[in-house]
């Protein structure tokens, strides 16, 4: 019989309330601030679609994010190690955040106090509603009933194909974070030309420019296409998901809209699901933000 294990994720995940409760996973909030006095837990003191309100409203003023302490951790970590029940921690890309270092931390000040306690941090090397889509095939394997040590080896395995390619309203968010360059920023206001970026292997990389959002959310389509060409695998041996920001009935469409694309091109593309891109990615990318995450499954049919 397989080992019983728990799964925990830091807030970059961004899953629903309701899905991490249905699938029996925890996951430790960051924080955001909008005057960089008061933080408030993500989704716990504010919830996302306030977060986004506010942002949208308080022109001029850019929220901070900050990390899970080690102290956050612990106090999820103990009730796991008391009763013998293994943990996969699941976090944040390391080069976004120091989110997994807290995590380690806290797991060294767990088994001072019990030393038999199985806690493995896994640096998931992406980030937002991929990192849930990760999340969501650990998940999968347990319920499925791989064991402890195969599912985490077999997410070390997967992280690696993980792709998120998106755009944004405009940079001015990217550019007040030091994500570009001041001079392309103003570029971009001038001339209404948006980034299409690609995050793989924990960092983002710039791919192509587009005016209008029709053409730089259509490249961010083609991005994802080429990839799942290059895989030499079957669509359905991928998760796929559509974030989105504050504009919900944007994210939809285009959803739909991927759905047909896809689905005309012969792959058998059964649902993508929709995820509200959180606080922790969305202070960087303003309430706009729009894309793909795709990862390879940790189980196949």
């Amino acid at each position: 019989m397989s080992e019983a294990f728990h799964i925990i994720s830091d807030g970059s995940c961004d899953l629903p309330v309701e899905l991490v409760k249905e699938k029996n996973i925890t996951v430790v909030p960051f924080y955001v601030s909008f005057d960089d006095a008061h933080y408030l837990k993500e989704n716990v003191d504010i919830g996302i679609r306030e977060f986004y309100r506010q942002m949208v409203e308080k022109k001029g003023v850019y929220p901070k994010s900050s990390m899970p302490s080690a102290q956050d951790y612990v106090e999820v970590f103990q009730p796991y190690a008391k009763e013998g029940i293994p943990v996969i921690c699941i976090c944040i890309t390391t080069k976004f955040s120091g989110s997994m270092q807290s995590a380690v931390s806290a797991r060294d000040i767990v088994l001072e106090s019990w030393p038999d306690a199985k806690i493995q941090v896994i640096d998931s090397t992406v980030d937002t509603v991929l990192q849930g889509q990760f999340v969501l095939e650990a998940a999968a394997m347990r319920d499925r009933g791989m064991g402890y040590e195969e599912t985490a080896a077999r997410l070390e395995e997967i992280k690696g194909t993980g792709r998120i390619f998106f755009t944004v309203g405009n940079m001015e968010y990217l550019q007040h974070g030091g994500r570009i360059g001041k001079v392309a920023a103003v570029a971009g206001s001038v001339l209404g030309i948006r980034p299409i970026i690609t995050l793989k292997q924990g960092e983002i990389f710039p791919s192509g420019i587009g005016r209008g959002r029709k053409h730089t959310t259509e490249k961010a389509l083609g991005l994802l296409l080429d990839y799942l060409a290059e895989g030499g695998k079957k669509a359905e041996d991928y998760s796929i998901v559509v974030g989105f920001g504050y504009d919900e009935e944007e994210g939809a469409a285009f959803r739909d809209h991927a759905l047909e694309v896809l689905r005309g091109k012969g792959y058998g593309v059964k649902e993508i699901p929709l995820f509200q891109i959180g606080a922790t990615i969305g202070v960087h990318t303003g309430p706009y933000p729009l894309g793909f995450g795709v990862i390879e499954r940790g189980i196949h049919g």
